[in-house]
């Protein structure tokens, strides 16, 4: 019989403007399902913070770096960026009102409310694929933590992301030399081909163990100087 701990108990339920979003707790844990989907929890941040920290490695010591963050998610990634001096502007593109609600004033204030005190970060609400096409910023490194990989999209349209046409538009948005890094969570060699196909060098899959199954990767990509 399941006790109370064991069923999640559902904080708050929206209609965004892309379906369904919903904040659980689940014993200690606070979840968020998009459409059904399990999209992350708070219980650990490795990938999020590999995530970061891969990708400013991968810029050899570029000064004062202007990192995109493509997904506020449960702040994992936002708050381990601006605990790195390193890191010059940190810019967030969210497009769920609600999951930007959830770390302003809600439940996920707690996990995030330094990191959105520091000067340094910027919360966009916008759909990322759109800003990537639209917007006249530049930045030194883009990490795209939106979906379940490029083989397993949160939507449908995000899979134009992942695409020749996507990618050239993270290109575009990417100073030369910088750095797009692509969380996953299971390794797509597809996707490594598609990236060198879209001009990008350096194209490596660094792995995130697990405790079982297959494990989680970043893919990276390096825009010619």
């Amino acid at each position: 019989m399941a006790t109370a701990y064991d069923i999640p108990e559902v904080l708050d339920r929206r209609e965004g403007p892309y379906g369904e979003v919903v904040l659980r707790r689940h014993g200690e844990l606070l979840q968020i399902i998009a459409n059904g989907c399990f999209l992350m929890d708070t219980s650990d941040g490795r990938s999020e913070r590999l995530l970061v920290d891969a990708a400013l490695d991968a810029l050899d010591g570029r000064p004062a770096p202007h990192v995109l963050i493509g997904g506020l998610g449960v702040g994992f990634s936002l708050a381990h960026a601006t605990g790195n001096p390193r890191w010059g502007r940190i810019t967030v593109v969210e497009r769920e009102p609600a999951v930007i609600d959830w770390h302003v004033d809600g439940p996920l204030s707690a996990l995030s409310r330094e990191a959105l005190a520091d000067p340094r970060a910027h919360i966009v609400r916008a759909d990322l694929i759109g800003y990537v096409h639209e917007t006249s910023t530049t930045f030194d490194a883009l990490c795209l933590d939106i979906d379940n990989g490029p083989d397993w999209t949160v939507t449908e349209a995000n899979d134009s992301l992942y695409s020749p046409a996507g990618l050239t538009a993270c290109t575009r948005v990417l100073r030369p030399g910088g750095v797009l890094a692509v969380w996953s969570a299971k390794p797509s060699p597809e996707f490594e081909g598609t990236l060198r196909n879209a001009g990008f060098q350096h194209v490596r899959t660094e792995e995130i163990p697990v405790a079982r199954g297959v494990p989680d990767v970043i893919h990276l990509g390096v825009r010619p100087g």
